[in-house]
């Protein structure tokens, strides 16, 4: 089974409205899947990550259910059927 991404629903007119993609090849790392979606929808890339590459502050990234920022950030790596979950942070006060 391919890497796939799970796209939120803020996100997914950049992607024809798909909710998930999966991802040709074999990324081993987050930030090689996340190079892959670029690929394929480069509309998505600066909802998710910053100009320097960076994820944005109030979006979070998942390999599963760990968050790549208790991990090794966009290096994370991936086991060949991961999914990976891109959720917007949510605030409040």
């Amino acid at each position: 089974m391919p890497v796939v991404v799970h796209i939120p629903g803020y996100v997914r007119e950049f992607t024809g409205g798909r909710s998930r993609v999966p991802l040709p090849g074999a990324p081993g790392t987050v930030g090689e899947a996340l190079a892959a979606l670029w690929a394929l929808h480069p509309g998505v890339r600066d909802r998710v990550v910053t100009e320097q590459g960076e994820v944005r502050p109030h979006v979070n990234v998942f390999v599963g259910t760990e968050s790549i920022r208790a991990t090794r950030g966009l290096a994370t790596p991936l086991p060949r059927d991961a999914e990976v979950s891109i959720i917007p942070a949510i605030s409040g006060g």
